[in-house]
């Protein structure tokens, strides 16, 4: 069965909202709410009728789709520039050391800072994949895909980019974290503010957020324990983002915990090994690749094989026909 990622359409909103319904809450890029989801996809139809090749305002959409069937069966999402509508806020973890000359002692605190740090860097989210998908390295696909797409489209995206990930969520749907922090200033659930800021956006946070440090001490240890980690189904997500060169750097989502893993967008391993050359015949067998070709409404992707040469590329024919790839045409590829 092959599969192939391309970017999004208005006409995919039906499957979106049918996935986005299967998230289970903390997902605030994917929320199951039909205006959010068509004007999600009609920003993104907006980005792609932009030709101009230069740092902007943007999200774009791709899906994951049964080349088959038709079915689109996963989705991820790439913003150019976050924090330009309204601030982009992290926790940021810092330490404060403090002595006594008295008590002849010192005192190291940790403390949790509200920040616009990241600010202006790109961002690599919305990854969903359908729960009957999740074998064959399509998740894999899904997620390297958006660097192929970066890495041909690399005047329009910043020069740090970074991904956040789920935090813990406890059985009733509730947030450890949450409940600890922002659940006592704010007056709502964890999931009433987080679907909140996936239909609203953040600029809530900064009208009611408390602006000074929060002493990670003074957390219950519920909250404690969960600063900084994953939800268990978002373990393999942070691994392929460590082999992509990302990094936690102390910064951690204000709503959930859940760390924000960064990187220097042209060190991430899949937009530093991409190559590319025009496509100059078929071949019956090559090197396996995840391949791309085709300029933003036109992206395409999927694994393929390659055997490159002085002058161009080969592609295996079923790889020509999951691009729609002609002669001529740039393919990219970098190795699976």
């Amino acid at each position: 069965m092959s599969f192939v990622i391309r970017s999004a359409a208005r006409k995919d909103l039906q499957p979106l909202y049918e996935m986005a319904k299967l998230t289970g809450g903390g997902f605030t890029n994917l929320p199951p709410d039909r205006p959010a989801l068509k004007s999600k996809l009609e920003r993104s139809a907006t980005a792609l009728a932009r030709d101009e090749d230069s740092l902007a305002d943007e999200l774009f959409v791709i899906v994951l789709e049964n080349a088959a069937t038709g079915d689109v069966r996963g989705t991820a999402q790439m913003f150019t520039q976050v924090g330009q509508s309204w601030p982009f806020y992290s926790y940021r973890l810092t330490t404060l050391t403090q002595h006594s000359q008295e008590l002849q002692r010192s005192v190291r605190a940790e403390l949790l800072s509200l920040t616009t740090d990241l600010e202006g860097s790109s961002e690599v989210g919305g990854l969903f994949l359908h729960p009957s998908e999740r074998a064959g390295g399509l998740g894999l696909l899904l997620a390297r895909s958006r660097y192929l797409f970066i890495a041909m489209h690399r005047a329009r995206f910043g020069d740090r980019i970074l991904a956040e990930l789920r935090g813990i969520i406890d059985e009733r749907g509730g947030s450890p974290f949450w409940d600890a922090i922002g659940g006592k200033f704010f007056g709502m659930t964890f999931q009433e503010a987080d679907y909140f800021n996936a239909i609203h956006g953040n600029q809530f946070i900064a009208d009611l957020m408390p602006k000074h440090p929060v002493y990670i001490a003074m957390l219950d240890d519920s909250a404690r324990r969960v600063i900084g980690l994953p939800h268990p189904s978002g373990r393999a997500a942070m691994r392929m983002l460590e082999n992509e060169g990302y990094a936690a750097q102390g910064y951690i989502d204000i709503f959930d915990g859940g760390p924000t893993m960064t990187a220097q967008t042209d060190q991430v391993v899949s937009i530093r090994q991409a190559r590319h050359a025009p496509l100059m015949g078929l071949c019956t067998s090559g090197e396996p690749v995840l391949a791309a070709t085709g300029r933003l409404s036109r992206f395409r992707c999927c694994f393929g094989e390659v055997t490159p040469g002085e002058n161009g590329v080969q592609v295996t024919e079923e790889t020509a026909a999951l691009l729609c790839a002609e002669p001529g045409d740039d393919i990219w590829w970098v190795a699976r």
